[in-house]
């Protein structure tokens, strides 16, 4: 079976190696052009290229499948099947049509809930207790193709996005591996997906990691989780950028209003909490702008005219 592999960041990887692994032909690795990262601002290549040529495969990095140039380059190295995984391009009609078995995608959602870009902060913005990987034929929507294999998986209240998309990265390469010969053996019947359940997730932005205080601090801790490693959840305190790199939610109810900066003596140990619409928010973690990240006893030691203070809603 010749294969051709399209993805990009470190979600995509674990497929890649272990189709390598497998003994997959691996004729050609696809993934985004290299950008300009860091401070310096220095050229950084994506995870699956790292990986690719460590492999020794051949890179494309096209910045538009839709050119006829690499129409005709997918159809002259002629692939059985397409794998794609967080690609971050939509395949044109001309290059799903190329493989004769078509194109498999990796997807970090149970479809047809969570179509989009951000899946996995999605379902822990939602408060999932539950969440899965499913490997789909492509089509020309947006993730609405119809689902081969769907493997569920249980969200744990510390996972961040980052955490949960390790582990689905490493179900969904092995759920893979059990689906490909048994598609292209023509043993599976495609389950159309359900267009009446669908839902959608969002592109993440910066200003998606600013916390809203009049949001209640179960909702406000699960944006936390559900913005590592990015863009993070912040706030502002003295024209800074206040990161909130861990936060949990406490039941304890105060006489404050939204955004009001509450300290709370337990025993020796002090809590740097926050009045929200529901219930107070737990700083465990936070990062000033320019700071590394400290814990919340460490923060107050530096910031002692804290307590009482209003962050911006």
């Amino acid at each position: 079976m010749r294969l051709v592999f399209m993805g990009t960041p470190e979600f995509a990887v674990p497929a890649l190696e272990y189709l390598v692994n497998a003994g997959y032909e691996i004729a050609a690795v696809y993934t985004q052009p290299d950008t300009p990262s860091g401070r310096g601002r220095t050229i950084a290549c994506s995870p699956v290229k790292k990986t690719a040529q460590t492999h020794g495969l051949a890179v494309f990095q096209p910045i538009s499948l839709k050119q006829p140039e690499e129409v005709r380059r997918l159809v002259d190295i002629n692939p059985d099947v397409v794998v794609v995984a967080a690609f971050g391009q939509l395949l044109p009609q001309a290059i799903l049509d190329i493989p004769c078995h078509g194109c498999l995608n990796i997807h970090p959602s149970l479809l047809p809930r969570y179509r989009g870009p951000s899946p996995v902060a999605a379902s822990i913005l939602a408060g999932d207790d539950v969440t899965g990987v499913s490997i789909m034929l492509l089509d020309m929507g947006m993730d609405t193709g119809p689902v081969l294999a769907q493997e569920s998986m249980p969200i744990i209240p510390e996972d961040t996005t980052g955490s949960l998309t390790n582990r689905l990265a490493r179900v969904g390469a092995q759920l893979l591996l059990n689906t490909l010969p048994v598609w292209v053996e023509h043993a599976i019947s495609p389950t159309p997906q359900n267009d009446q359940e669908a839902t959608y997730s969002t592109v993440l932005t910066k200003k998606s990691g600013e916390l809203d205080w009049h949001t209640s601090a179960v909702d406000l801790a699960r944006r936390v989780r559900a913005m590592q490693p990015w863009p993070g959840s912040y706030t502002r305190w003295r024209g800074k950028l206040l990161k909130i790199v861990e936060a949990a939610p406490l039941p304890e109810l105060h006489a404050t209003q939204p955004g009001q900066v509450v300290i709370i003596e337990r025993g020796k140990a002090k809590l740097l909490a926050v009045q929200t619409r529901e219930g107070l928010l737990d700083l465990l973690t936070v990062q000033l702008e320019g700071k590394k990240a400290v814990t919340a006893e460490e923060f107050l030691r530096g910031q002692k005219d804290i307590d009482g203070t209003l962050f911006p809603s």
